[in-house]
This record gives C-alpha cells, sequence and structure tokens, in this order.
C-alpha cells in the first residue's frame, strides 16, 4: 500500500472525476461543469443546492453549508465511511484497486 492512500487515490483517480461523480452520486445531472443534485443525506426537495465539480471533485452544499475538496471526502460525507475507506472505495470504483 502507498505511504499515502489519500494523495495515491487523488492521483490515479483524477481523469476519471467525472465518470466517478455520477456513480456516487447517481441521482443527479451534469449542467456545464458540475454535477447537479439532491442530497441524498438531508431531506432535499429540489436539485440546485448540492454540486461537484466535474474537473476538480470539490463538492458543496450551499444550503447546508457542508463542503469537501475531492472524492474522498463526498464518498466518505454522502456514505458515512472513514476517510481511509472512503478513499479505498473510490479507487475500487475507478479500477484502480489492484495497485493498493
Amino acid at each position: 500500500m502507498p505511504n499515502d492512500i489519500f494523495t495515491y487515490t487523488r492521483q490515479q483517480t483524477q481523469p476519471y472525476i467525472s465518470t466517478l461523480v455520477p456513480r456516487i452520486l447517481p441521482q443527479g445531472k451534469r449542467v456545464g461543469g458540475e454535477w447537479v443534485a439532491l442530497n441524498p443525506t438531508r431531506n432535499d426537495r429540489q436539485a440546485g443546492s448540492f454540486k461537484v465539480n466535474l474537473n476538480t471533485g470539490r463538492w458543496a452544499d450551499f444550503a447546508s453549508g457542508d463542503s469537501g475538496g475531492d472524492l474522498i471526502s463526498l464518498a466518505s460525507y454522502l456514505y458515512g465511511m472513514s476517510p481511509k475507506d472512503a478513499a479505498l472505495y473510490v479507487c475500487q470504483i475507478a479500477g484502480v484497486a489492484n495497485d493498493l
């Protein structure tokens, strides 16, 4: 396993962010360079406040103030995973888990 699984995950999955976000957050749609969806962690009634940048993976829920800087924090937030488990999950869905 790499010394820093978080850096490794970010580096290995960067080229695939735009295809990974819909897998992590399937109930959404592309709007320009962002993925816009309902926030499944709260009683969100209308899409628009929860967005993920499809180039960087930065995400925010502008209604609740929750935000993060990458797909690891997104998966951790959405699925209640530890950051390490979220990094492993992101690698797995990206198809780079065999390298860990």
